[in-house]
């Protein structure tokens, strides 16, 4: 095997490790090898550099493409004298796993946080409720418990993400340690 074959093969072993793992990031395989292949340029490409060489439709390539902008895991690039749109890979894959990350969990403790409060306000208005049973208001006193519970564990992931966002958990997790 020549060098150039030996590092063909280890850039597609890296490109198809990508593919495996981009699910990840609720990616496709395709979007993954499309990722992979515009990290081993060191120059911006075009849907039609990528349709090229991985003989995907443009179609395709566009909504990979989209879909990893989306991420911030690539980011348009301008070339003077290029009209066509340019993409590149984002080069800080901390700071993409930090957004993405972020992205994904601040949507859910949003949806959660809304959710215990109100079902704790409606729980507690009925605890207070002079009307209901002994049996009910000891299963009500309960499931508000469990939803202090669930909102303290919000509450700490929110203080997470916060970690990630300020970069503090690198003091905790140092890079290249």
């Amino acid at each position: 095997m020549d060098g150039k074959e030996t590092l063909l093969k280890a850039r597609e072993r890296i490109i198809e490790t990508i593919a495996q793992n981009i699910h990840l990031y609720g990616l496709t395989p395709s979007a993954g090898r499309q990722y992979g292949t515009m990290f081993f340029h060191n120059e911006p490409l075009t849907l039609d550099d990528m349709t090229e060489e991985l003989g995907m439709s443009k179609t395709s390539m566009s909504t990979s493409v989209r879909a990893l902008a989306d991420l911030k895991l690539v980011e348009r690039a301008w070339i003077r004298g290029v009209r066509k749109d340019l993409y590149q890979v984002k080069d800080d894959w901390y700071q993409s796993f930090i957004d993405l990350f972020s992205i994904k969990w601040r949507r859910s403790i949003s949806l959660h946080t809304v959710a215990i409060r109100k079902s704790l306000s409606e729980l507690e208005e009925l605890k207070n409720d002079p009307e209901i049973s002994d049996e009910l208001k000891d299963i009500v006193e309960t499931d508000i418990a469990k939803l202090e519970y669930i909102r303290d564990y919000y509450e700490w992931l929110d203080r997470l993400v916060d970690a990630f966002e300020e970069h503090e958990i690198f003091k905790l997790v140092p890079p290249n340690a």
